[in-house]
């Protein structure tokens, strides 16, 4: 089959690779549909390479059609159109039963001390084939595939696989109170899509980025846009009757802007050999802070900060005595699909009042894979959100 495979940093491949096939009784194999290309994927193109082998399949955001069921796979068959989640859970141990699929026991990376196993996305995470692909191996099926109606285009329930559980969960997370005011920084998919659900739910919204047309895209959902700069802070203080907003959710993890010590310590990790880079990585702060720190700073006092940006140092330095001080509550964490696909699933009607069949900014070949990457890379084009179509 074909797929889109990594190759080394900033440079995917798109070539032949093995058909999958059932391994386990609760094994599926789904014929892929449409997958996405997300923001996570980015930290695989740029700097996550040490965790990664050359041929490495990509991509975990999938819809499709099951082939084949393993043995002992109940509720599916040949046929149901699913969408899968990002992370493989058994929904059966202490800690799918918690809601916490993330950390499923049964398929928790034990030797890299990590949560479950996810699909498309390293080594840290089981080295599970991803879904930019024409086929995926779908371990633990009898639980993880959300099976949905035939007829809607896929762009109604592709976002069930990533972008709106972790964009609701962000929301949670954030415990945004009635009445109150969130700030979302960074409007790529995750952060579009959680300005969209608070907005939603008649929270306020202040949207930051420093794209003009993400900042567009947002304000067309009623979200507060605002260019980032270097007095943001005072700037939002000034909306919030001085005391910051009651919740700010960080959708831009270790890549962000503004952090020029930590982008040359991964620009310089990057010409190390590989057990040595991921050792350094490991060990060191290596994350991009800037948009945490914005979020320690414009919160208010007794607020909350939900993390969704994906990090990956092990001593990055935080101002633990501000987040004393503040009295911060801090909130983070890979989506529990599962946990809130039921509760999303009733707003992917006709009425779409998420904008999901508007989503996509761009509809790409997988064999175009390799440039759609570079171009979401770049921000170029308007790119927020790619879907790839084998």
């Amino acid at each position: 089959m074909k797929a889109l495979t990594w190759q080394g940093r900033r440079k995917v491949g798109y070539g032949d690779v093995p058909d999958p096939r059932i391994e386990e009784p609760t094994d599926a194999i789904v014929k892929v549909t449409s997958s996405g290309i997300c923001g996570s994927d980015l930290h695989l193109y740029e700097v996550m390479g040490p965790f990664l082998d050359a041929g490495d399949v990509l991509g975990h955001e999938v819809i499709g059609v099951v082939e084949e069921t393993g043995s002992a796979v109940a509720g599916l068959r040949a046929g149901d159109r699913v969408v899968v989640p990002f992370q493989i859970a058994c929904g059966s141990c202490f800690m799918c039963a918690q809601g916490l699929q993330t950390q499923c026991e049964t398929t928790q990376v034990r030797e890299q001390g990590t949560g479950a196993a996810l699909f498309g996305y390293t080594k840290l995470y089981g080295q599970v084939p991803g879904g930019q692909a024409e086929y995926l191996r779908v371990p633990q099926a009898q639980y993880g595939p959300i099976k949905v109606p035939d007829g809607p285009p896929d762009d109604r329930f592709v976002y069930l696989s990533d972008v709106l559980p972790t964009a609701w969960q962000a929301v949670e997370y954030a415990g945004i109170p009635d009445g109150g005011t969130v700030v979302v920084l960074g409007l790529g998919p995750i952060g579009d899509m959680a300005c969209r659900i608070a907005a939603h739910r008649g929270h306020r919204v202040i949207g930051v980025d420093l794209v003009p047309d993400r900042l567009e895209r947002a304000q067309a959902y009623g979200v507060e846009a605002r260019m980032y700069s270097d007095d943001l802070a005072a700037g939002i203080r000034d909306l919030t009757d001085g005391r910051g907003p009651d919740s700010v959710i960080d959708a831009v993890g270790m890549e962000a802007h503004g952090s020029p010590v930590a982008r040359l310590a991964q620009q310089a990790s990057a010409w190390l050999p590989d057990p040595v880079q991921r050792t350094f990585m490991q060990k060191a702060g290596v994350d991009r802070m800037a948009a945490l720190l914005l979020a320690i700073d414009v919160v208010r006092r007794g607020g909350t900060i939900s993390l969704v940006g994906v990090y990956g140092g092990m001593a990055d330095p935080l101002p633990l005595l501000t987040l004393f001080d503040k009295q911060i509550q801090l909130r983070m964490g890979q989506a529990n699909v599962r946990r809130w696909s039921g509760q999303i699933l009733p707003l992917l009607t006709d009425e779409d009042p998420l904008g999901v069949d508007t989503f996509a900014t761009h509809h790409l070949p997988l064999r175009d894979g390799p440039d759609a990457y570079r171009m979401f890379q770049q921000k170029a084009d308007g790119a927020v959100k790619i879907l790839l179509n084998p």
